[in-house]
This record gives structure tokens, sequence and C-alpha cells, in this order.
């Protein structure tokens, strides 16, 4: 065999080679994952998507729905040895992996134990397992002797091995899906959504033949289209702390994932509430109204008068 042949032959087992590689899942493919995390020494829950084993667990009482997680492969929304087993793999596939804890939730370290003054802890939360939040770290206590206490602030899991089932159950192609698998990642909540593209009046900034450096920049607006996310606000969304602190983070990292121009976030109110409000006391008359009412009243104007004026002088 020739050279050129050897060449040939080498090309087409490194594109088989290439092409197996690029079977299955891939970094950037949006997938719906079932799973269940426990701890490896001791079997305790930390985490579920399976309604049957929530309910086992008495995590059903928690208010959120036990369900597929949509996630994105290669944006570290799972622990990376998970993804690592799932990229390459088919819908339906099933697996179980450990996650070693420096993975997990980090080593346990001594030095994380430290001794801070009980004043910085509410009264409420002085005794031993409370979670507190001390200069800006979460932790737990362990114990309190006099003014002094002593907590724990590593993670709850941290030093644990974990051990991950999991199952592919399904990919995520509409992109309306792929939003509210995104937005289900930070917020608990049944929002309303679609995708549309609008024509939007902009104003851009163009050359001008001017030279003088101080003369003002040119302006013209054109129209152009931009592929918008709707949401739906609700009273639960505008309430929801998260998403007060976090939308534009939210909003950002949708736009990205999607390829989307914007997102907006919109407000409905129905009519058929309370009628319009009335004054500052609410009492809903005009003008014309009250001049009617009192004549109806049998208000003396001329009494009146008077009997402020004496006011005044006493």
């Amino acid at each position: 065999m020739s050279e050129e042949q050897e060449a040939d032959v080498a090309d087409d087992e490194n594109a088989d080679v290439e092409d197996e590689s690029n079977e299955g899942l891939q970094q950037g493919d949006f997938v719906r994952l079932d799973y269940t995390a426990r701890t490896v020494e001791d079997g305790d829950i930390v985490d579920t998507t399976d309604p049957e084993v929530a309910e086992e667990e008495g995590l059903d009482e928690e208010e959120r729905e036990f369900e597929p997680r949509t996630i994105v492969l290669g944006e570290g929304h799972i622990f990376e040895s998970v993804e690592d087993a799932v990229i390459g793999e088919e819908i339906g596939h099933s697996g179980n992996t450990t996650i070693p804890a420096e993975e997990a939730f980090g080593e346990y370290d001594n030095d994380e134990v430290r001794t801070v003054s009980a004043n910085k802890i509410p009264e409420d939360d002085r005794y031993p397992g409370a979670h507190v939040d001390v200069d800006g770290e979460h932790g737990h206590v362990e114990t309190i002797i006099g003014g002094r206490a002593r907590v724990d602030f590593n993670h709850p899991l941290a030093g644990e091995d974990i051990e991950y089932d999991y199952e592919i159950v399904g990919e995520v192609e509409d992109r309306v899906e792929q939003a509210q698998g995104l937005i289900s990642m930070y917020l608990d909540a049944d929002l309303d959504m679609w995708i549309q593209t609008d024509e939007v009046e902009e104003e851009t900034v163009v050359e001008s033949d001017d030279e003088d450096e101080d003369a003002e920049p040119e302006t013209e607006t054109e129209t152009v289209e931009k592929e918008t996310l709707y949401i739906e606000s609700t009273p639960q969304l505008a309430m929801n702390q998260q998403w007060m602190f976090q939308k534009q983070q939210i909003a950002q990292n949708v736009i990205d994932q999607l390829g989307l121009d914007r997102v907006i976030v919109q407000e409905t109110i129905d009519g058929g509430g309370m009628g319009p409000m009335g004054g500052m006391m609410g009492g809903g008359m005009g003008g014309a109204d009250l001049e009617e009412a009192l004549e109806d009243a049998d208000v003396d104007e001329e009494e009146i008068v008077e009997e402020l004026e004496d006011a005044d002088e006493e």
C-alpha cells in the first residue's frame, strides 16, 4: 500500500471516529432529565424530580412541582460527571454515576467551623441545629455557651459523595418550551409566554460629512426586526424576590441561549373591578353632584358662615 493510500485510510478512520463522537446528544442540546440524588454514605435524599420518591421522602409538602428538569448540556446546569455521562447518549438512556465530594458540595473544612458572638444570631435561632446567617455567610449552630456560639459554615452536604440516578426522557426542540425550562431553573412559576418577531423603529448614528469634531452626531430612523420573548406577568412573579433581584440575569441567559433580541415582561389588567375612585375620602362626587347633595341636605349657608366667624373670635 502506497503512502498516499495509507493516508486515505487514516483519514477515513479519523472521519469514522469523528462521526461516532458526534452521535447522540451534544453540548448545546436541550434535554429533559429525570433524576434522584442521594448521599452515598447514608442514602439521604439530596434532590429528585420523581413525585413518588418525593412523596416517600416527605418532600411533596414543598410548594414545587416534581417533574423532569430541562437543562442545556455544556452550560453547567448539572454536575460535570453527570453531563459527561449524558453527552453522546440517546433519548431513553438511563444510568448511575457517583459525584465525588469535591465536585459536589466541596470537602469538609474544619477551618469553616468558627466561634462568633451570640449577639450576631437572632434570639429565636440561638439553639443547636439552627440555620443562621452571620456576616453574609450561611451556617448552622453547633453549640452556644454564654455569649459565644460555635457555627459550622460548611455546606450541610460538604464531604459527602453523591450517587446520581438519571434518565434522559426527552429532547426539547420547541423554543418556547426551552425558554420555560431555562426560567424554571430560577423560578417555580407557571408563566404564559410566546415568541414573535416585531418591527421596531430605532435611531442609528450615521457618518457625517461635517469635519467639525464638535458637531452633533447625525442620526436616522430605521425599521428593524426584533425577535422577542413575551412573558405574561402574574402577581406571584411580580412579588417573587428572586425575580426582582435577578430578572436581568435570567432574561440575559434566555436571550443568549435562544438567540433572541429581547425579552418583554408585560402585565395585563382586566376591567370589571371597582369603579373610579372618588376624592381623597372616596366619596365619588363631582362638583355638580356635591352642590345638589348640599341643597338636598337643607344646609343654611349663612348660618355656617356665622358659626365659623364666632369660632375664630373665640
